[in-house]
């Protein structure tokens, strides 16, 4: 990983923690990847699944962590993000203990 700062927008932040979400169980599939897609434009998703496709799951949490502090977030926004990762996360119609884990990481980041 860089020691570069992230300076995604919230659209390009938020589009990675939710291929994060659906890569979360080890498989992205086509609904995950097509909820995503519907939540941002196709721009932001092609480049932002570019970048994630090089980093692992630490690098890409440590990314998330490192540009969650650049935003202020109102408490109304969260809510909106956690919603849509629940959402990503039964989208494939199962919530993998895997899942769960990664929902508690990301709890701990963006509250």
């Amino acid at each position: 990983m860089t020691n570069e700062k992230q300076h995604w927008n919230k659209g390009e932040l938020k589009t990675y923690i939710l291929l994060l979400c659906a890569k979360a169980d080890a498989v992205e599939s086509k609904e995950e990847i097509d909820l995503i897609k519907s939540m941002s434009n196709e721009e932001t998703f092609q480049n932002t699944y570019a970048e994630f496709c090089k980093d692992n799951e630490q690098q890409s949490i440590d990314k998330i962590r490192d540009a969650m502090q650049s935003h202020d977030y109102s408490f109304w926004e969260l809510a909106k993000l956690r919603k849509d990762i629940e959402e990503v996360f039964a989208s494939d119609h199962a919530i993998l203990m895997k899942e769960r884990t990664l929902g508690k990481i990301l709890d701990s980041i963006l509250y």
